[in-house]
């Protein structure tokens, strides 16, 4: 689905990432770890073709990405579903039409009942008609959950979910992560928060990768 194959990423001539191989396979659920500035962002971007590789090959939905054109990225986009650590909203309108924003700008409004199901599902349906500044931390990352799969990504990318979160709203974050790779989901959640890659056994089956020295690297056995 996601095959990484020696690609490195370098900012301005200085390398960030090296020599990367690894896939990421349907279905699967990996937690990515590293220092602050270590390349976590960086990789996840890579992921959904925000940046390009500057070495290697990088293949995303059987397609090598530095041959897509324009069209081809944003086809490739829609099959991803992305989590900002800080999510921004549109902050005149309101949590539904913010939900249903990535599929509004591609001409797929969604049916009705289809988006009070999905704000049912992270806990928001009460709040549909709320605008975005009224909501806390944790709704505000429910909301952008529910945002990323409206499109009913394949794969969905989340960059630090928990890192403005108190436990609580961590654990039921990580709830809805675990609840959309049983239905089949690619998850890839980067976050420097050890406890919540022990909270998640026994929720999935999932792997640790780790940045170190610029290279991804397994960092240990399965959860």
């Amino acid at each position: 689905m996601i095959s990484f194959d020696k690609v490195g990423y370098s900012y301005g001539g200085g390398e960030l990432l090296s020599d990367i191989s690894l896939v990421l396979a349907p279905g699967s659920f990996h937690f990515l770890t590293g220092p602050s500035g270590s390349g976590k962002t960086t990789f996840l971007k890579l992921c959904y073709a925000d940046l390009l590789p500057t070495s290697g090959r990088l293949t995303l939905f059987d397609q090598e990405v530095r041959g897509l054109s324009r069209d081809g990225v944003a086809l490739v986009r829609r099959r991803v579903g992305v989590v900002h650590q800080d999510c921004q909203f549109l902050d005149h309108l309101p949590v539904a039409a913010n939900v249903s924003l990535p599929a509004t700008v591609t001409g797929r409004e969604p049916d009705v009942a289809d988006l009070q199901d999905l704000l049912g599902w992270v806990g928001l349906r009460p709040l549909a008609d709320a605008l975005p500044p009224s909501l806390s931390g944790g709704e505000r990352q429910r909301a952008a959950v529910a945002r990323a799969v409206i499109m009913s990504p394949e794969v969905i990318v989340a960059d630090e979910p928990t890192g403005n979160l108190d436990w609580d709203m961590s654990l039921r974050l990580l709830t809805l992560f675990a609840e959309l790779n049983r239905m089949g989901k690619t998850i890839v959640v980067a976050t420097h928060d050890m406890n919540l890659i022990r909270a998640a056994k026994g929720q999935v089956s999932a792997r640790v990768l780790r940045i170190a020295n610029r290279r991804v690297q397994l960092a240990g056995a399965d959860l």
